[in-house]
């Protein structure tokens, strides 16, 4: 029940702040008992779906789904995307950054952690690696905003970004994702992202996190 009920409002067949029927109309419909349908409810109500209204019943949110456009970078504009910088660090790479950038795992590399914003909510979580023979010295190794953002600095180094490269995968999300994003019970989406060159040189390695409950990914891609 949940699940049908999940779908049907990702899908928009119910619309946002729509109230759900009675739990006699439910219980009907699905064929189920009162309890089921209750911890139905409960766990869309976890999951950040549904809303109660004292005295007035049951709602699906408010919120509607955020489509996040994939690009490189994202410029910041007022009531759209800001970046707050979280941390700046040379760190061991781990083994999968190790691996795209075809260096040794522990390696040293740069480190960029960040959190992006939308209109003031948190939207996700990046971090974002460099090795250090390309970045270490450069705006990229400071702990400031970089104006038009990494791709400008890579390019100002002749390492210009050609194409993008995303793994995507799902999974539970850790303590520090749910804080930072403000999760409820719900998995993340995890893209790992290789960003490289004309020459087809990884330059950049992100890992981007989002909240799988109000997020779509939107792509454009030649054919």
């Amino acid at each position: 029940m949940a699940a049908e009920m999940r779908a049907r409002i990702m899908a928009g067949d119910l619309l946002p702040g729509t109230q759900l029927p009675s739990t006699a109309h439910l219980v009907t419909e699905f064929g189920v008992s009162n309890t089921t349908v209750q911890k139905a409810l409960a766990v869309l109500k976890a999951e950040g779906y549904l809303t109660s209204r004292q005295g007035k019943g049951v709602f699906v949110r408010d919120r509607q789904p955020f489509r996040v456009e994939i690009g490189a970078y994202f410029p910041p504009t007022p009531g759209g995307y800001s970046y707050e910088l979280l941390e700046v660090a040379e760190v061991p790479a781990p083994s999968a950054v190790a691996a795209a950038f075809n260096m040794e795992a522990g390696d040293r590399v740069l480190l960029r952690r960040r959190l992006l914003r939308h209109a003031g909510r948190p939207v996700e979580i990046e971090r974002s690696y460099y090795p250090l023979e390309m970045a270490g010295g450069t705006e990229l190794a400071g702990s400031q905003r970089i104006p038009g953002g990494a791709p400008r600095v890579l390019a100002s180094l002749g390492y210009e970004l050609q194409y993008l490269v995303d793994a995507v995968s799902s999974r539970m999300p850790t303590n520090e994702e749910i804080d930072l994003l403000a999760l409820p019970e719900v998995p993340v989406i995890r893209q790992f992202r290789v960003a490289y060159t004309h020459e087809d040189r990884p330059v950049e390695v992100s890992i981007l996190v989002k909240g799988s409950h109000l997020y779509e990914l939107v792509y454009r891609l030649p054919v």
